[in-house]
């Protein structure tokens, strides 16, 4: 399976529940020409999320979606992509995107999530946050990083596309160690969208395949 998606520029659904931190890096990095792409929308689950101030400082189309105000999570998944597919999204971004969403058949393998460690440890329902890097540093990893993937019907599990690592510290916190990630984050995302948007990718079972440029 190859998710070929070939436009001079790639229109994206960012969908976010918190502070928008990665939507920010995307849309400054599109502002600067280093990423060909367009936030087409916006989609919070969580109408206090600072993310959507961010998206009204960016002048960005920005929809509230509350997974409690609905039944089911395929009622409230039918909601979120029929804005999806309103705003002609190629790609969706799932950026600190925290309700569960069922992906319908037009859209698999063009969702991708980003997760704070290096999947398949530390991820599942529950493992957001500080609440990864706690348990990254309670199990007394030397290692962790970010894991950009294909975003399925299950928490963090999908292909994994891009993995990007840095060093546990002895005296890091919490807070110190979610610095050292953000940072591979900003730089794993776009490196993801690129390349989908470049054809470059193929699925195969769970695992991916990058072509050379």
């Amino acid at each position: 399976m190859n998710p070929t998606i070939r436009h001079d520029t790639i229109r994206l659904a960012v969908l976010i529940s918190g502070g928008g931190t990665t939507m920010q890096n995307l849309a400054d990095l599109i502002n600067v020409g280093q990423l060909n792409a367009r936030i087409s929308v916006v989609i919070s689950s969580n109408d206090k999320a600072k993310g959507l101030e961010r998206a009204n400082n960016l002048k960005l189309p920005s929809f509230v979606v509350p997974r409690k105000g609905y039944d089911s999570p395929e009622e409230f998944s039918d909601h979120v992509f029929s804005l999806i597919r309103d705003a002609k999204a190629d790609l969706v971004c799932l950026a600190g995107f925290l309700s569960l969403l069922h992906i319908p058949d037009d859209y698999q393998h063009r969702v991708i999530n980003i997760h704070p460690a290096l999947l398949p440890a530390f991820g599942g329902q529950g493992m957001y946050g500080q609440h990864v890097h706690q348990a990254v540093l309670d199990t007394g990893c030397k290692v962790t990083g970010c894991t950009v993937h294909f975003a399925d019907n299950e928490y963090d599990r999908g292909p994994i596309l891009i993995q990007r690592t840095c060093p546990v510290e002895d005296d890091d916190t919490p807070e110190t160690l979610a610095g050292r990630v953000a940072e591979q984050e900003k730089l794993a995302y776009p490196e993801a969208i690129r390349l989908i948007a470049e054809g470059r990718v193929t699925i195969e079972g769970r695992r991916t395949r990058i072509a050379p440029a």
